[in-house]
């Protein structure tokens, strides 16, 4: 009896402390993200009004969902504003002055850019981690082909941390200029419920809000946060009764640093090129619009990190600190 329990308890203890399992599945329509058999996310590549593709939900490791449902699902409660925000996306607002930001399918603008997946190229889990890569192209409203888009997408459990890191390679395949503007480029729609604010009234936002906008430099809430340069920023507040909270972190190699585009209604977003639009005193013309010649390349790099509790009781400094210096 003596020799099976300590059999039972060396198996509960190697099944606690064994590697969480990551599990990359490629369909049609989406490649799914399971961490421990239970679904984290899914790269949705078509479907629906979408004109990009994007990740969604992000869960946390209890499963509590931080993204928005809305347009993907209808939950009662939850605002309905800016249907182009589904879950975790990238795209900029004016690209040879073509919208790759604000562009369903069903908008009545004429400049609306489209990003689409030409191929996934990996498609693989591991003990850890796992990758998704994908090959995408920026087209105009009339098919011209603007950017060739590289992008290595690799999930990782720690312990009750889930970690995306984002690593995206633009190729201009004509001359390009990004325009400045504040609608770009890396976004995060947020859960209701981690809002500072409501979205307004007439938007059907009805449920409780209960978030707080932090970033690398002290600064709270939108007003401290929101057009400013920092490391990292966060949004931490209740989930279903649950502490949690969403950090974007920026890699200091990328190829221009982001201004925080950020709400207290729940986007969260890093824009490189809204130089003039963030900072009214940067009257530089060479700090405005962004020219990028045929053949040129750019890249950007962001981490996400979906945590327990807040940025401080997460830790998010040091690991700012130790992705910082990754090469």
């Amino acid at each position: 009896m003596l020799q099976s329990m300590r059999l039972f308890a060396t198996l509960l203890l190697a099944a606690v402390l064994a590697p969480a399992q990551v599990k990359i599945t490629q369909e049609t329509d989406r490649v799914s993200v399971e961490i421990d058999g239970k679904p984290f996310t899914d790269f949705v590549l078509r479907g629906g009004n979408a004109m990009k593709p994007y990740l969604y939900p992000l869960r946390t490791a209890s499963g509590k969902a931080v993204t928005r449902h809305f347009p993907m699902e209808t939950v009662a409660g939850e605002p309905n504003d800016h249907p182009h925000q589904r879950g975790l996306w990238f795209g900029h607002e004016k690209v040879n002055g073509f919208d790759f930001w604000n562009n369903e399918s069903n908008y009545t603008t004429a400049t609306r850019g489209t990003i689409q997946v030409d191929k996934i190229t990996e498609a693989k889990g591991g003990k850890k981690s796992g990758t998704i890569g994908a090959i995408m192209t920026w087209s105009g409203p009339d098919g011209t082909k603007l950017l060739e888009e590289t992008r290595k997408m690799t999930f990782t459990a720690d312990g009750d941390l889930r970690i995306i890191d984002i690593d995206i390679n633009l190729k201009a395949l004509t001359s390009i200029t990004f325009g400045d503007a504040k609608d770009g480029v890396f976004g995060i729609r947020l859960a209701r419920s981690l809002q500072e604010v409501s979205a307004g009234g007439k938007t059907g936002d009805t449920m409780e809000h209960t978030g707080m906008l932090v970033n690398a430099d002290g600064g709270e809430h939108e007003k401290a946060t929101w057009g400013k340069l920092s490391n990292w920023i966060d949004d931490s507040g209740e989930v279903d009764g649950e502490k949690v909270g969403l950090t974007i972190l920026e890699h200091p190699s990328n190829s221009r640093r982001s201004y925080w585009h950020v709400r207290g209604y729940g986007l969260v977003a890093a824009n490189p090129f809204g130089s003039t639009v963030f900072d009214p005193t940067a009257k530089d013309a060479s700090k405005k619009d962004v020219p990028l010649e045929s053949g040129g390349t750019m890249r950007f790099r962001y981490r996400v990190v979906i945590h327990p509790g807040d940025a401080k009781s997460a830790g998010i400094a040091k690991i700012w600190e130790q992705y910082s210096k990754l090469p």
